[in-house]
């Protein structure tokens, strides 16, 4: 566009193609050697960790002897095109034609096993992408009752976790999700309708973690718990099942009073089948 052979001055030109002067004189230079080197180490680095941002992969950077900072690794990483894989928003997108369901669990005490459950979707980073997981809780308990993997945000495996948690641990008086499509859809509502339960749901999320459970914090710190801890895998379904028994069976939680999610749960169950 420039012509630095016509007659108008440079300057000229680029005040009527209303161009900043500086672009007429700038010449790209080439990447340097030791940048490539760079962005070959964090292409590899975030093959090896997908969840890793530009603060981890400076940290990592760093204990192999490179002096490096997180906005100079945020700049190269926009410049190859990557990014951590992580948890993002829009994993319950409301189904207009769906009915929503009104929000029970305010000021309700929970207190015993099969009271209410609640269930989300989240993600399982993967060394090369990631899948969904679909989990079912006991809300007094924290017990993981049920979990399904899929790869893409259908229904049907959202569907076969909660006819597994039916089919093995009873039925609860509530069930509580947010509203996304997958929990207003009619074959989801009409199971749980089939079963004489409740639905509650929540209001609008934020960030994929709705405001009243993240409230409460025990579905989400659930959730988060998973996703960190389960190594990433090209078969994740053998890491989620290690680590949720684990969770279930060993783990001693604070909130339980060092009692694992599984103590809990069937002590309460007991006790309560043997008043009756």
């Amino acid at each position: 566009m420039i012509d630095r052979t016509h007659q108008l001055p440079v300057r000229r030109q680029c005040q009527l193609l209303k161009l900043a002067r500086s672009t007429a004189y700038y010449h790209p230079t080439p990447v340097s050697e030791t940048a490539l080197a760079l962005m070959r180490r964090i292409d590899e680095l975030h093959l090896a960790h997908p969840f890793a941002g530009a603060r981890m992969l400076r940290d990592l950077l760093r204990q192999e002897g490179q002096t490096i900072g997180r906005r100079h690794v945020a700049t190269l990483m926009r410049r190859m095109g990557i990014e951590a894989l992580y948890r993002k928003p829009h994993l319950s997108r409301r189904h207009p034609a769906h009915q929503v369901y009104p929000y029970l669990l305010r000021d309700l005490k929970i207190s015993r096993p099969n009271h209410v459950w609640a269930a989300d979707i989240t993600y399982i980073p993967l060394a090369r992408g990631f899948v969904y997981l679909f989990a079912v809780l006991d809300w007094a308990s924290r017990r993981v009752l049920a979990w399904r993997l899929s790869n893409t945000l259908t229904t049907d495996f959202c569907l076969e976790a909660v006819r597994d948690a039916l089919a093995h641990d009873g039925t609860p008086d509530i069930f509580n999700t947010d509203q996304g499509c997958q929990f207003t859809s009619q074959e989801f509502t009409g199971l749980l309708t089939h079963h004489g339960i409740q639905i509650s749901m929540d209001g609008k999320a934020v960030g994929g973690i709705t405001c009243s459970w993240n409230d409460s914090g025990k579905v989400s710190n659930t959730r988060r718990s998973m996703c960190t801890r389960t190594t990433p895998s090209v078969r994740p379904t053998r890491g989620v099942e290690r680590y949720l028994t684990f969770y279930n069976q060993t783990r001693p939680h604070q909130a339980l009073d060092g009692q694992t999610p599984d103590q809990v749960y069937y002590d309460n169950l007991t006790t309560r089948l043997t008043a009756a």
